[in-house]
């Protein structure tokens, strides 16, 4: 039997150090750090077969039409109230004090920073517009344009220089956080403890798609959710999640409308 090879690009984690042999199918697998460079290339591009791809991303390139889909596979998901700091000696005591406060986040689509704002809007009272955010990249998909209460940084503004050097309030970051700041809610933990309680998950923020077009290939559509093993899920089990990021993305305005569970799975 001959081997599809599949051009793929997804990150190193404990669940793809050591993918299963398969006679199917092979990756040959791009080198992209941090993985989220992969993101723009398959949007614009479908540069790959198969992708890492975030949750808001993938479901703003689906309302735009993009010929990719999604399978039940989970490759990072984290509780997100870590990633929002502040500077030491902020007079910032929690997230309600966000108001009026100029926050950075790489990207206003950024996933992160949508399932933050959504904490922050229906957890605290501050909605996306009462805050005067920062961006410093363009969204993955090309057609976005920020809102009108983002500013674009100038080019080659560093985020973490302008948080320390006081040119902002405070700053969403990704998986890697810099030393010297402090979590804006003042309980990391407890704050994850309550979202768990109040929405049933913990947030996803990376999920695996492929073309379009190999979704008429059930067996390698199958193969590809056997060799991603324990990342695997159903369909069933990412429903709150989706749902609620579909929620929160048109409320921050990445999306016109709620995508349907028909078409965020098509």
């Amino acid at each position: 039997m001959t081997q599809r090879v599949l051009t793929a690009a997804f990150g190193d984690y404990p669940h793809t150090a050591e993918l299963p042999p398969s006679d199917l199918l092979r990756f040959d697998r791009a080198s992209v750090k941090p993985i989220s460079k992969a993101f723009a290339p398959m949007v614009r591009e479908l540069r790959y077969d198969v992708s890492e791809m975030a949750i808001a991303t993938f479901l703003m390139a689906k309302e735009a039409g993009v010929p990719i889909s999604l399978l039940p596979v989970v490759m990072a998901s984290r509780f997100q109230e870590g990633a929002l700091l502040c500077r030491t000696d902020s007079a910032i005591a929690g997230p309600a004090d966000l108001a009026g406060k100029r926050v950075g986040v790489r990207a206003y689509s950024q996933t992160t920073g949508m399932w933050l704002r959504g904490v922050l809007a229906e957890r605290h009272g501050v909605a996306a517009d009462a805050i005067a955010w920062t961006t410093f990249e363009d969204a993955h998909v090309p057609t976005f344009r920020d809102p009108p209460f983002c500013t674009r940084a100038a080019p080659g503004a560093d985020m973490t220089a302008m948080l320390r050097d006081g040119a902002l309030d405070a700053a969403i970051f990704g998986a890697e956080l810099p030393d010297g700041f402090r979590p804006v809610f003042p309980d990391v933990a407890a704050a994850g403890r309550e979202f768990q309680a109040s929405f049933g998950f913990e947030p996803v923020n990376h999920l695996v798609v492929v073309k379009s077009e190999l979704m008429r290939e059930p067996a390698l559509v199958a193969e590809l959710q056997r060799i991603f093993g324990a990342a695997a899920t159903t369909r069933a089990a990412l429903a709150p999640a989706i749902t609620l990021a579909g929620r929160w993305c048109v409320a921050q305005g990445l999306l016109s409308r709620p995508l349907t569970p028909d078409q965020v799975w098509s």
